[in-house]
């Protein structure tokens, strides 16, 4: 029987860092592979947060709903920048 009058512990492990860069890449990978224009979808989703514009094929439904879409166009955006090699 273990002692209720000390301080018990509970360790929660923290899931994976999510990078806004792997989950586009990923969703983008998953759009492409059923056919479906990638882009549209995305901005489909950035636009109105409606989950059903990406595709549930290789869990990239879920997981970009795990990034806010904030996070997401801040990525988009910081690329583009970089792209077009702006200070």
């Amino acid at each position: 029987m273990q002692n209720l009058s000390n301080t018990q512990y509970f360790k929660v492990e923290k899931g994976m860092d999510l990078q806004v860069s792997d989950v586009l890449e990923t969703v983008y990978e998953a759009l492409a592979e059923k056919g479906y224009n990638p882009v549209n979808q995305i901005v489909g989703y950035i636009m109105s947060g409606d989950p059903t514009y990406i595709t549930s094929h290789n869990n990239a439904r879920s997981l970009i709903m795990k990034v806010e879409r904030d996070e997401i166009v801040e990525e988009l955006l910081k690329q583009y920048i970089k792209a077009r090699d702006w200070k």
